[in-house]
């Protein structure tokens, strides 16, 4: 794709970024038939080749963003199906991220939706808040029906019938290995999951240490900043990040790390991307150094190797988060795993597809997202699962909210295959 940036434009970090990635674009279309949001609203404007286009007049014209532009881009996933299919490597995810970035900068959005925005920046990425937040939905949860905005409806319906307790093993400590240590790593313990679903770290600490690993819960390390950096609010989510890169690099100048460890997947994208995010950064190094090192737990069970294993013969449907298959490109691992431990995997159709999870994409855009949910669990329940594993709270929770059939995150299940208690969600099965 031809571009015509000035070479002021150019001397601007992001502005390069964008004219390499624009320029690698050849508009082929083939991003179009995996694009979700292409799929449901079969709008061009609502495909990456459509995008594309209306970031690139945008960041040409160096204008503030208009209604149009800012609709389209909102309607965005970030699922990264487009990245997976390109043949040509455009990197979209960095282009999106710096359209929006120049959209919080520029575009003034209307009084209530900047509420909304401003609401869930101040409260998912902090496990105290979120868990307040998640009570006075419950409270509320019944009159839902009476509210007119449906961000507002789903924001309520999004709480859960049950708010685990806290755990304590999300505190800041060392987990000793059992046996003879082969890894000492640290377990990013995340924001939202420890208020929505505590037994996924508690799973994955046990996996751990039972593999050998000496597990640290870093002092100082907390949200990633995905949430708010797909706001485009790059300050606070580059803060949040920051934390981390400087409580990991305490661990790695201390006793050492062999890896960081990731059992969220959208985290997982991010961390990995901390390189990208702070290359112009005082902090590149130690931000390239803490990428280098993050791993999804997936990754790490992998080259580990499970040991004696003792798994019910469960027929599990392996959902693929987007933040995995496409953002990290992993996909054999988690379904190796699952066989390797006993169960019987299965997969739907059209796996590559998004569930509509996505962060907070479910809350601010529900209609599309009902849409991508009620496709996915069609695809999941044709193949007469018993039992649903994911590798992303959001999508636990976005599956989870429409079946009875149990959603667990796979560590959940290799844990009890190989030696744990029996996942919560299955009880009474």
């Amino acid at each position: 794709m031809q571009t015509n940036f000035t070479p002021e434009q150019l001397r601007d970090p992001g502005i390069a970024r964008s004219n390499e990635i624009l320029r690698a674009c050849v508009h082929c279309g083939f991003c179009t038939a995996t694009c979700p949001t292409y799929q449901v609203l079969g709008d061009e404007l609502d495909s990456p080749r459509g995008r594309i286009y209306l970031i690139k007049d945008m960041l040409e014209a160096g204008r503030p963003a208009d209604e149009k532009t800012v609709r389209h881009i909102d309607r965005c996933l970030s699922c990264l199906a487009c990245m997976t299919t390109c043949p040509s490597g455009v990197h979209y995810m960095h282009l999106v991220d710096h359209a929006r970035d120049h959209i919080e900068r520029t575009y003034r959005r209307p009084r209530f939706e900047r509420w909304l925005r401003w609401t869930l920046a101040r409260i998912l990425p902090y496990p105290r808040r979120f868990r307040l937040a998640l009570l006075g939905a419950r409270i509320g949860r019944p009159f839902a029906g009476l509210l007119p905005d449906p961000r507002l409806r789903a924001m309520l319906e999004m709480a859960p019938k049950s708010i685990p307790p806290v755990s304590r093993m999300d505190d800041p400590q060392v987990f000793p290995a059992e046996g003879a240590r082969r890894r000492r790593v640290a377990l990013m313990t995340g924001c939202a999951q420890r208020a929505l679903n505590t037994d996924i770290n508690e799973a994955t600490i046990r996996l751990l240490t039972r593999h050998g690993c000496e597990v640290v819960i870093a002092e100082g390390a907390g949200c990633c900043g995905a949430l708010t950096h797909h706001m485009g609010k790059t300050a606070e989510s580059h803060a949040s990040a920051a934390k981390n890169i400087r409580a990991w690099m305490r661990e790695v100048e201390g006793a050492g790390l062999d890896a960081i460890v990731i059992n969220t997947s959208g985290c997982g994208t991010t961390v990995k991307d901390y390189g990208h995010m702070f290359r112009n950064d005082p902090l590149a190094a130690e931000a390239a150094r803490v990428a280098g090192l993050a791993r999804d737990v997936s990754e790490v069970m992998e080259d580990l190797g499970l040991a004696a294993v003792e798994a019910p013969p469960l027929r599990v449907a392996y959902h693929a988060a987007c933040s995995l298959q496409h953002g990290q490109q992993i996909r054999s691992a988690p379904k190796a795993l699952l066989k390797a431990a006993g169960f019987e995997v299965v997969e739907p159709r059209d796996a590559h597809l998004c569930c509509g999870s996505a962060g907070t994409y479910n809350l601010m855009q529900p209609e599309i997202s009902a849409a991508l949910k009620a496709r996915k669990l069609a695809t999941l329940l044709e193949r007469g699962p018993e039992v649903i594993a994911a590798g992303n709270i959001g999508c636990m929770m976005q599956i989870g909210s429409a079946t009875s059939v149990p959603v667990v995150h796979t560590v959940e299940l290799l844990d009890w295959a190989t030696g744990g208690p029996r996942p919560p969600a299955l009880s009474g099965r």
